[in-house]
């Protein structure tokens, strides 16, 4: 494989100086500085990590909730009701994770016409005051705020309300905002924003969710724990900062779920913010998914108890997989795990954690590798590895794969992922291979014939940050002999539709709520280039209507399907219009 190169990764002449943008974060922020908060108020702390802290020592194991509707009135019913019926029940919600639109990574100025998805919009700095302190909760500005090309004005406004944990870096790393491309001024707020809230009177937690960076693309979770060590050197080290951590949604093992956690506190500096819930176990069956909540619920408060990291543990309403949950539903879902916190008591006994410890060592001491290795590696380049800026732009260039491929810590497998054999496989690629067999079980023989015959290619890409589906796809075409062209993660109509030169389909995830509208661009780009072929769109196929009074999304796959798209509600339903498509093509060629 080519070896890194600074004039590759980084060929640009005049990029941005490390030292004055963390002069001009520092710099505002003496004049902005953290608000008053109901939260901090009411828990007596002078930060969310003070107060972790606080409560990891007594034991206490704290609750995490997601809210956010588009519309701020309904999301502020959210935050006051929320708190109020599970305070009444006898238990409490301790941190809210405001879910802000994708939109919000726009610079303010720059936001009008842009694609917005189905999360909660705030237009100006007294929104981001009013939804902070609804509530004596901590307001979690999670999504959209650090790592986004709006990453300083979010973060002020962030600051001034009170909030003193703001992400999400794992962002950077891997999510593109539609008809944004200049990932210099993106990184260039990002280091603006983290030394703006570092240079703080009290903690800012600099929040990271290693689903929705680096850690959902590695192979190995060695790695994973590798960009942990990575993140802390880039926040802590050379800016400043408090580097806090977050994972969750694709862990569905329970011992590597639980020797995760165990090596995370081990590393960590900070508290942690969130163990997120294990959303990918859900699934069309209400009765199994409240097994899969208490699993996982289960596993994370044993952790906690075990090795206390500060994080709140996320039960998440089963409601989830399928569209926004309700307040109702969000309360329930708090007081189902407050009481399994309760019934918990003495379960500890039960659990030998010597094995978890072995895993989490083995994990540590690849991750400590991987970091060192990465870290000469670009240094070998020609990247200062003492410069923020360079660090995370380097990063994000030169991408997940790569770096493991490069400096992987497993044994060298040729036929491993990416080509090392894993210290501890990721979860998400064993849920996403059987994920894959089941599917595959349903594609009849003749189908399976037909398609593997034809040789047709066909692109697959998705609308957002969200890569699960095309993941399971491009593993699904492998195995049906069908070729597959990287159409991109948060990729662009135009880009999706030159990419579809030559291809017989489109295969199109989406999760963010802007499906039509993306679909409308993608199939004017297709025709502007005489391109007449078949897009198939699957994922959560909602959107909020221009004309909605209620700010909440709908399914529209019905529009998707007036638009000429082949509309998949499960993977499954890909055969038979795939097979069709197979046998014209076979005719064509003869």
């Amino acid at each position: 494989m080519e070896p890194l190169s600074r004039d590759r990764i980084l060929p640009e002449d005049d990029l941005p100086a490390a030292a004055a943008i963390l002069a001009a974060g520092r710099e505002r922020a003496k004049h902005t500085r953290l608000g008053p908060s109901a939260f901090l108020k009411s828990v007596d702390a002078p930060s969310e990590a003070d107060f972790k802290q606080r409560e990891a020592a007594a034991g206490r194991i704290m609750q995490h909730a997601q809210i956010g509707y588009r519309s701020l009135d309904r999301t502020l019913e959210a935050a006051t009701a929320i708190h109020g019926k599970v305070s009444d029940a006898g238990y409490r919600v301790d941190r809210y994770g405001i879910c802000l639109d994708w939109s919000m990574g726009y610079p303010q100025a720059e936001r009008q016409g842009r694609p917005k998805g189905t999360g909660l919009i705030l237009d100006d700095a007294e929104s981001f005051v009013r939804l902070a302190n609804a509530a004596p909760v901590a307001p979690h500005f999670g999504d959209f705020v650090i790592g986004m090309p709006a990453a300083v004005e979010n973060t002020a406004a962030a600051i001034l309300a009170g909030a003193t944990s703001i992400g999400n870096l794992g962002q950077y790393f891997t999510f593109e905002l539609p008809g944004w491309s200049d990932d210099v001024e993106t990184t260039r707020a990002t280091v603006e924003a983290i030394a703006l809230a570092s240079a703080q009177p009290v903690p800012v937690l600099i929040h990271s969710n290693l689903d929705d960076g680096f850690a959902a693309r590695f192979a190995d979770l060695a790695c994973a724990l590798g960009s942990v060590l990575l993140e802390i050197y880039i926040v802590d080290e050379l800016i400043g900062g408090r580097a806090s951590h977050c994972y969750g949604h694709t862990f569905s093992n329970a011992f590597g779920r639980f020797a995760f956690q165990r090596a995370l506190a081990k590393i960590s500096r900070s508290p942690g913010t969130m163990v997120y819930g294990n959303t990918t176990a859900f699934g069309t069956i209400d009765a199994a998914n409240y097994a899969a909540l208490g699993a996982y619920l289960t596993v994370d408060i044993q952790a906690q108890l075990a090795w206390p990291s500060g994080h709140a543990i996320n039960p998440v309403p089963i409601t989830e997989a399928v569209r926004i949950p309700d307040i109702d539903e969000v309360v329930a879902v708090q007081i189902f795990c407050g009481e399994l916190v309760r019934r918990s008591d003495g379960m500890e006994n039960l659990i030998d954690t010597d094995r978890a410890d072995i895993l989490a060592d083995r994990m540590i001491d690849g991750a400590k590798r991987f970091k060192s290795d990465v870290l000469s590696g670009l240094a070998d380049a020609g990247i200062d590895t003492r410069n923020p800026f360079e660090m995370l732009l380097a990063l994000r260039r030169v991408g997940a794969k790569r770096l493991e491929q490069l400096f992987g810590p497993g044994v060298e497998d040729a036929q491993g992922p990416n080509g090392h054999r894993p210290i501890e496989p990721s979860p998400v690629l064993k849920e996403i291979s059987d994920r894959a067999s089941e599917a595959l079980a349903h594609v009849t023989a003749a189908q399976r014939r037909t398609i593997a015959q034809a040789g047709i290619q066909v692109v697959t890409a998705t609308t957002d940050v969200h890569e699960y589906g095309k993941r399971l796809l491009d593993e699904m075409f492998a195995d049906l002999s069908v070729t597959v062209v990287d159409g991109g993660v948060s990729t662009d109509p135009d880009k999706l539709a030159e990419a579809a030169r030559g291809a017989d389909a489109v295969f199109l995830s989406t999760y963010n709520g802007v499906a039509l509208d993306f679909l409308k661009v993608l199939k004017s780009e297709l025709s502007a280039r005489g391109l007449d072929i078949p897009v198939f769109v699957g994922g959560k196929l909602n959107q909020v209507p221009v004309t909605s009074n209620t700010n909440l999304p709908v399914d529209v796959g019905a529009e998707l399907a007036a638009e000429g798209a082949v509309v998949c509600r499960s993977v499954e339903d890909i055969y038979a219009p795939l097979a069709a498509i197979a046998e014209t093509v076979r005719k064509e060629t003869g």
